[in-house]
């Protein structure tokens, strides 16, 4: 209700400071890297990371830095890590769903998905979101027999540098509640857990140069969160 309210009320603020971010931001490309490989070694881990600029490691240098990269370097240790990145910019959960169906089916044990950015900002619905999150857990136990799935949180977008206010008050709300549906639909599915990146701990200089998508300090964190929860629950599975 709070955003219909602020949506009637700062409507045309809100359209014109979207319009200037869409001018004025610097689009930053997909950083150049592999986007599968084999590392580590130890019990075979078979790794899936899908989602949006944020997973294909916009404000990163190198794919490396980014967040499929470092999590590699994470896992290898304890692994025998088969790892793929299957991300774009622009994608929604929807686009996901679009691809992942129109994708070769290969067995993961692991799904790392990073969702969400731009289902905000394309005035999705909270029930839209809830159900095409759903039908993408389905999706990838079904299809790819993902054993683990990591929905990764937002990012707190009420902090991004390239917002102004109100705009960034918004979209940081309505950010909010989506990671508070992300983490029900989480734990409403075996299999399948809420990952807290960790974004809130790191400052502004953290981010990339965009002020928008993370930087390397926030992909590295996002790595360590997620080979954390990935070792715990291989370690609890018989």
């Amino acid at each position: 209700m709070r955003h219909l309210i602020a949506t009637l009320a700062l409507g045309p603020i809100l359209m014109a400071q979207g319009r200037h971010v869409r001018r004025t931001v610097p689009e930053l490309p997909e950083p150049e890297g592999p986007r599968s490989g084999i590392a580590g070694s130890g019990p075979l881990l078979r790794l899936l990371v899908v989602g949006d600029s944020a997973a294909a490691g916009v404000g990163a240098a190198t794919q490396d830095e980014a967040l499929s990269g470092q999590l590699a370097v994470a896992l290898a240790p304890t692994f025998r890590l088969h790892w793929k990145l299957l991300a774009f910019t622009g994608a929604t959960t929807a686009d996901m769903l679009d691809r992942l169906r129109r994708e070769a089916a290969e067995r993961f044990d692991v799904v790392v998905t990073s969702l969400g950015v731009n289902d905000v900002t394309g005035s999705r619905s909270l029930a839209t979101w809830r159900r095409q999150q759903e039908e993408l857990v389905e999706l990838l136990a079904a299809r790819f027999g993902a054993r683990l799935i990591l929905l990764s949180g937002l990012p707190p977008m009420h902090r991004f540098p390239a917002l102004p206010q109100p705009l960034r008050w918004y979209l940081g709300s309505r950010a909010r509640d989506f990671d508070r549906v992300l983490a029900e639909v989480a734990a409403r599915r075996p299999g399948c857990e809420f990952l807290a990146p960790g974004h809130e701990m790191m400052d502004a200089s953290a981010m990339g140069g965009d002020g928008f998508h993370p930087g390397p300090p926030i992909y590295a964190l996002w790595a360590r969160a997620a080979a954390r929860r990935i070792d715990n629950c291989t370690q609890e599975k018989p």
